[in-house]
């Protein structure tokens, strides 16, 4: 049983103790919140009994195998470090950090740490829908592009109108549409696809400097890729990807609850299966598995494949970010 603690007690935290919880693999012990209050608050309910409001207490108890990090992305970074240094396991919710150099200097505290385990929590990466589409992606006889779409309407946009600035919509603390919805597009891509040669960003900026919304071109060299993310508008438009006379359809390509494969003739296949009522089961049982048995060599090829696209969804975001003159606070402009 791997005892776990939190970071962050919104809903996703919520939604992530209990598909842990599901799994059987997971217990959660111990929450850190700003205030032990807050902590108390969420963990009682979720039978933990720890509770912490210095976040170097939580990383360094020794009765804490993991953390669940789902705070601001712009603390993803330190509080990942925190929590690797300490030879533990770090699931950190997407986008796992800002850029390149920081993941290369999580990754360098990996290395550093042998027994630490570092996961970005990108749960359709692990559904087997995700799987059937990379499956049926490799049976076309030719890829001829793309079009994927999530847009979902953020209850945060309601306050951003009020003119305020919630943390979603702040480059203070990382955010905007494609660092959010666009996280799951990209890994989309770069599972099913690999990396872009090159690529566009075209974002609708709000106020706070931060994108409400955009549209990525991905160029590969026979095909090119569009990504269509919005945080202030819904969507509900399929998601598309082209072979000759074939394709695949999906109901949402961050979501994947209906995916078809319609052949030459026009016949459709259904190749999803039902989802998990809780999305994030899957990934649950994909980190304990690694985590319980990291020297097995199918968790230890899919622990490594998993970084390495991590390691080139990151790229990727922070390229569709310097095209798109999206520059986080203290974050310096390229030329």
């Amino acid at each position: 049983m791997i005892k776990f603690g939190i970071i962050g007690t919104n809903w996703i935290t919520q939604q992530y103790v209990d598909a842990a919880h599901a799994t059987n693999e997971w217990k959660l012990v111990g929450v850190y919140s700003r205030t032990i209050e807050k902590a108390k608050s969420f963990g009682e309910k979720n039978g933990a009994t720890k509770f912490y409001d210095q976040i170097e207490d939580l990383a360094n108890d020794p009765e804490i195998d993991a953390v669940y990090i789902a705070s601001p992305n712009s603390l993803h970074f330190q509080q990942a470090q925190q929590v690797l240094a300490a030879d533990k396991a770090a699931v950190v919710e997407k986008p796992i950090v800002a850029n390149p150099t920081e993941w290369e200097e999580l990754y360098q505290t990996l290395e550093a740490h042998p027994k630490a385990r570092l996961f970005e929590a990108a749960r359709h990466l692990h559904e087997p829908n995700f799987q059937a589409i990379q499956k049926q992606v490799g049976e076309l006889e030719l890829v001829q592009g793309a079009t994927l779409t999530y847009a979902k309407y953020s209850s945060r946009y309601d306050s951003y109108l009020a003119g305020n600035e919630p943390n979603i919509f702040s480059l203070k603390f990382a955010g905007g549409a494609l660092q959010d919805l666009g996280v799951y597009l990209a890994y989309d891509a770069v599972a099913w696809f690999g990396m872009p040669e090159e690529v566009a960003y075209f974002a609708q900026k709000l106020r706070t400097g931060a994108d409400g919304k955009g549209v990525a071109i991905l160029r590969y060299p026979e095909f090119d890729v569009t990504l269509n993310i919005g945080k202030n508008v819904n969507s509900e438009l399929a998601s598309e990807i082209y072979g000759v006379k074939d394709s695949i359809v999906m109901d949402n390509a961050a979501e994947l609850n209906q995916v078809e494969y319609i052949d030459a003739q026009g016949q459709r296949t259904v190749i999803s299966e039902t989802p998990d009522d809780n999305p994030m089961i899957a990934e649950a049982r994909d980190f304990a598995r690694v985590i319980n048995d990291p020297e097995n060599e199918k968790n230890a090829t899919d622990y490594q494949n998993w970084l390495e696209i991590s390691r080139n969804v990151n790229k990727l975001l922070y390229n569709l970010r310097q095209n798109g003159k999206i520059y986080f606070t203290n974050e310096k402009e390229e030329d």
